[in-house]
């Protein structure tokens, strides 16, 4: 058998390539189905079928570019209501990929239709269900407490498989999916029934922890599920290099110091290498919102693209080069310590953060949307979150919006409090 695991680290998300006797299939394949056909020519192997764990909320599915571009049969569960032609999967039912079964178990929760994989008594490959060291949140595309008690019952019933079966998620660490994940990508039945915080609370705790879920759900989500479900996608054009940049709104993706050095004004900065890059561009960017990418090369270029693609920012108009004419002014933690009390501090990262902050917050996604009142456009506004990347990213569509923003980075609130302590201390 020959399995192999690929991971968005951008996104979180898992997929994975399974093959024997020359055949292969796909479970969860990402819109960039190039990864799988090389991989797969690499190993001798034919791709014949997509298997989906189910309708997935945070990116376009590659299932529709395997239909469309190579004649591949999509298989999911009925209760996904997809409205493209797709193999019905049944909980029990055993398919076969050369002499390897796979058994799909019908897991609900995360959502109706989801299923799990058992492949030859091994592996089970889990999608959206059973983390490393947590359960999937049911709250991205259905109702919280509705999906929880059904999603406990999935997880329990993945443990009863035996302990030295080997778990590969459908998401790990950095997926919205999911509060308590390990950076693992793997594990194993026993281990995370020793140590899986999903399998060691009552129902109760767990409907009330997943009806409780502060991490925002992403603006895409509906959107992502209608595209996932509806009539199969196909490739995008490739970007291309613009001659003239017009009235185009920007979405500079260098890092944040070039664009705190220069940038095309109105640019609105969510740097490539800031972690979390596709998630955040859909917090701040409209799906119809027609744009143009501000890069260090093609390659940067086309790697935001790909990762816009993958979360349905469709609306691409082009990419260019080169640096810009406004500057964006930023501070240090250790200036940020020193500055006034009565300065006007906006704390851009999510509720429940840690540490805590006696700054004004507002997290960054909202400020495109409904800057605050409470912000007095005539002073000076200094964001901060926790390493710089959403300070820089909050500070740019502030001053979008006519603020004098300046950024904190090179850290985040936990240096400045180590900053404080160190003040006092000396």
């Amino acid at each position: 058998m020959i399995f192999r695991q690929f991971v968005d680290e951008d996104l979180g998300c898992a997929s994975y390539l399974l093959g024997d006797g020359g055949e292969a299939v796909v479970v969860d394949p990402a819109f960039a189905i190039e990864q799988y056909l090389e991989a797969a020519r690499q190993d001798g192997l034919r791709i014949v079928r997509v298997l989906e764990t189910h309708t997935h909320a945070d990116h376009l599915s590659g299932h529709g570019r395997f239909a469309l571009e190579h004649g591949l049969s999509v298989a999911i569960h009925p209760l996904g209501r997809p409205e493209f032609p797709f193999e019905p999967l049944e909980d029990g039912m055993t398919m076969h990929v050369g002499a390897v079964a796979i058994e799909a178990v019908h897991t609900p929760g995360h959502r109706p239709e989801h299923c799990s994989f058992v492949i030859d008594g091994k592996l089970v490959l889990t999608g959206d269900s059973l983390f490393v060291g947590d359960a999937a949140r049911p709250d991205l595309a259905i109702d919280a407490r509705e999906g929880a008690t059904d999603l406990y019952r999935s997880v329990r019933l993945l443990a009863e498989l035996p302990d030295d079966v080997v778990v590969y998620p459908g998401h790990v660490a950095g997926s919205l999916c999911g509060v308590h994940m390990s950076d693992a990508h793997s594990s194993s039945i026993g281990l995370e029934k020793r140590t899986n915080h999903a399998l060691h609370i009552s129902i109760a705790d767990f409907v009330a922890e997943s009806a409780s879920i502060s991490t925002p759900k992403p603006p895409t989500t509906e959107r992502l599920v209608a595209l996932n479900r509806g009539p199969w996608v196909s490739k995008r054009s490739p970007l291309t290099e613009l001659k003239a940049l017009g009235d185009a709104l920007v979405l500079d993706v260098r890092p944040i110091d070039l664009f705190a050095a220069g940038h095309v004004p109105g640019a609105i900065s969510v740097a490539l290498d800031g972690g979390s890059f596709a998630t955040r561009a859909a917090f701040v960017f409209d799906p119809a919102e027609p744009f143009a990418v501000h890069a260090r090369s093609k390659a940067e270029a086309d790697e935001a693209s790909r990762l816009l693609t993958a979360v349905g920012l469709f609306e691409q108009c082009g990419f260019f080069l080169g640096g810009g004419t406004d500057a964006t002014s930023t501070l240090t933690v250790r200036e940020l310590e020193q500055l006034d009390r009565d300065e006007q501090v906006v704390d851009v990262r999510e509720p429940g953060e840690s540490p805590e902050s006696s700054w004004l917050k507002i997290p960054y996604r909202l400020l495109r949307v409904a800057p605050s009142s409470e912000l007095d456009p005539s002073r000076p506004v200094y964001t901060v979150c926790a390493s710089g990347a959403r300070a820089m990213l909050a500070a740019s569509v502030l001053a979008r919006q006519g603020f004098d923003a300046r950024a904190v980075v090179g850290g985040g609130v936990e240096d400045v409090r180590a900053a404080a302590r160190a003040t006092a201390r000396s």
